[in-house]
């Protein structure tokens, strides 16, 4: 019989009874729960889980949402409930560094991420052959100081009218305005290496090559108005040493945040993200 996977994620204040409310209506509507991961945070006195169910072809995610409404009201829940079978779209954002956006489209190509590639979107022209040769829409909009309203404004058109799940910043090298991020909030991702904010500016690994780093990494953050300050979602090191040139350290610095960016995108469109208040629960 194949699957009707759906994947319910909620958080709300802990208290006894979640888990048994939960799936207690799963199992009176002949849902086969297939995994289950939940986090009681003391910190914050909040619950979060995400449970992973077949639907019975009886039962749709609509009257599924109508029966779990009542109970997420009871428990003061923030829920979604998704479709498992659905590939979220997503709209890439790249500036002239393209080792991030290669490697995702090859992980979206061979089906190693659950996703689709709607546009990719660039202040360049660079990479208009490399979506050309894998059928994607490339966009080049290029902006200045002077034109930067006008051009988010059409990335947030194309947003709209491709139905974007989730916007990547792979590499996109522009800071997005205040209005851009809160119209984002919580569907877009960026990539930066984690010499932030010790060497901040062009050129990183160079200024870490100068200074004899012996550690390199990359993290994963949602997008705020805050620059580079968001939910961190995935990290990532390597250890480096006094041999290495600035080209190599450059070298592993963009194998990992390739690995890194991978990684958060793979956890946000499988919905095992949640957000607890400046942090994330991220489940495995």
């Amino acid at each position: 019989m194949p699957h009707n996977d759906h994947i319910l994620t909620l958080s709300c204040p802990d208290r006894t009874g979640i888990v048994y409310r939960v799936s207690g209506l799963l199992f009176e509507l002949g849902c086969n729960i297939l995994d289950s991961q939940q986090f009681g945070d003391d910190e914050s006195g909040r619950f979060f889980l995400r449970v992973h169910f077949d639907l019975p072809a009886a039962v749709t995610a609509d009257s599924l949402r109508e029966r779990f409404a009542p109970m997420a009201d009871t428990f003061a829940m923030d829920w979604q409930i998704h479709d498992a079978r659905r590939k979220p779209r997503l709209l890439i954002m790249v500036s002239k560094q393209g080792h991030c956006l290669n490697d995702l489209l090859f992980r979206v190509q061979s089906g190693q991420l659950h996703a689709e590639i709607a546009a990719i979107v660039s202040n360049h022209n660079d990479y208009a052959s490399l979506a050309a040769s894998y059928g994607i829409p490339f966009h080049h909009l290029p902006v200045t100081p002077d034109t930067k309203a006008e051009q988010e404004k059409q990335v947030l058109s194309l947003v709209e009218s491709e139905q974007i799940d989730l916007v990547v910043l792979a590499r996109y090298m522009q800071i997005l305005s205040q209005d851009m991020c809160q119209a984002l909030n919580g569907r877009a991702i960026n990539i930066h290496h984690s010499f932030l904010p010790s060497f901040k500016g062009a050129r990183p690994y160079h200024q870490a090559h100068a200074r004899g780093v012996k550690i390199i990494g990359a993290t994963a953050h949602y997008v705020t108005s805050d620059l580079d300050e968001g939910p961190i979602i995935e990290q990532d090191i390597e250890r480096v040493d006094h041999t290495m040139t600035a080209q190599e350290l450059t070298q592993v610095g963009s194998d990992v945040e390739s690995l890194v960016l991978a990684r958060a995108v793979r956890s946000h469109v499988e919905h095992r993200i949640l957000l607890n208040r400046n942090k994330t629960v991220v489940f495995r």
